[in-house]
């Protein structure tokens, strides 16, 4: 089944479904569902591979997973936030901001937000037409570049560039605010110069839009960068390996992590189940897509973290010894 019938196929069952079930206390559902984003990119894969191994285990625990396509990151916090989804795929800085009520939630902080585990690291990933005359980060002024859609991590990490000085949309020929499911194919049409996201790498989109377009990796560096990781912990150097695509040379970037999180309000033994289901088949998890085969579970529970950690994860990760119980 292709990748936008089964998101289809998702939404049409969360719509039937959703606020009846949601309707019953936490012991009683018989579905849970994770916000991911855009079909084309890394965090639907990944809610889909979370789901499938819930799913499997279900007659242990009794309810099922759907993996819901979204608008990313803030979208997904927003849903938990209201109670309309148990569970998300975010960034780890927009984690940290929503926690601390900074950002888009300077007005008022999500205090109930929780942590379960993270998993890939995302880079900051800028692609450019080879005839757009964009080498480095600071070619894109008079450019028409996309900043990512509002709700979106990406959006949120642009916002974050913006206000450090590393990048003005006023500088821009044109500033499009395209879901990451429509840039490969707007820069492939000529209606972009560049875009950039943050994606696990390796990445379809980015290989495709590289394949189709003649497009290119540009690095995202400086000095402006080196200040944007002093003060933002949650950030950190990456860089993209030569020979991944086309590119000869390492390009050097900088990223955040993703992670999966939920609230408070979900009750102990729904994230232990999930959590379980997911680590008991730890291997099975990591061949689901090439972005997770590097992972490791020490990673996965203290690294990108900036939020608490729910009760049920912890519970899980203390009965395999994987945490110390003065954490």
């Amino acid at each position: 089944m292709r990748p936008i019938a089964i998101a289809v196929v998702a939404v049409c069952f969360a719509a039937a479904f959703g606020q009846s079930l949601r309707a019953q206390t936490s012991d009683q559902r018989h579905f849970v569902s994770i916000g991911t984003g855009g079909v084309t990119g890394v965090y639907y894969p990944a809610g889909l591979a979370i789901c499938q191994l819930v799913d499997n285990s279900r007659d242990r625990h009794g309810f099922r997973c759907i993996a819901e396509p979204s608008g990313g990151s803030l979208d997904n916090i927003r849903a938990i936030e209201s109670g309309s989804r148990e569970f998300g795929i975010v960034q780890s800085d927009v984690q940290a901001n929503a926690y601390q009520g900074r950002g888009q939630w300077d007005k008022g902080a999500f205090e109930d937000l929780r942590a379960v585990f993270s998993l890939h690291a995302e880079p900051v990933t800028m692609l450019a037409r080879t005839d757009a005359g964009i080498t480095t980060l600071e070619d894109i002024a008079g450019k028409r570049v996309n900043i990512g859609n509002p709700g979106s991590g990406q959006y949120a990490t642009w916002e974050v560039m913006e206000a450090e000085g590393l990048v003005d949309r006023n500088s821009l020929g044109e500033a499009t605010q395209l879901k990451s499911a429509d840039v490969g194919q707007a820069l492939c049409e000529g209606k972009l110069d560049s875009y950039f996201w943050l994606v696990g790498h390796p990445s379809a989109l980015t290989q495709e839009t590289i394949s189709s377009c003649e497009a290119k990796l540009v690095s995202v560096g400086g000095k402006g960068v080196e200040s944007l990781l002093a003060k933002y912990p949650y950030y950190r150097k990456a860089v993209i390996p030569a020979g991944m695509y086309n590119n000869k040379e390492d390009i050097e970037t900088f990223g955040v992590g993703a992670t999966f999180i939920t609230s408070k309000d979900i009750s102990d033994e729904i994230v232990y189940a999930v959590v379980k289901s997911v680590f008991d088949d730890f291997e099975t998890f990591k061949s689901r897509h090439p972005a997770f085969e590097q992972l490791t579970i020490g990673e996965m529970i203290r690294d990108s973290l900036t939020a608490p950690l729910h009760p049920g994860a912890k519970r899980y990760y203390l009965e395999r010894g994987w945490l110390d119980s003065n954490n």
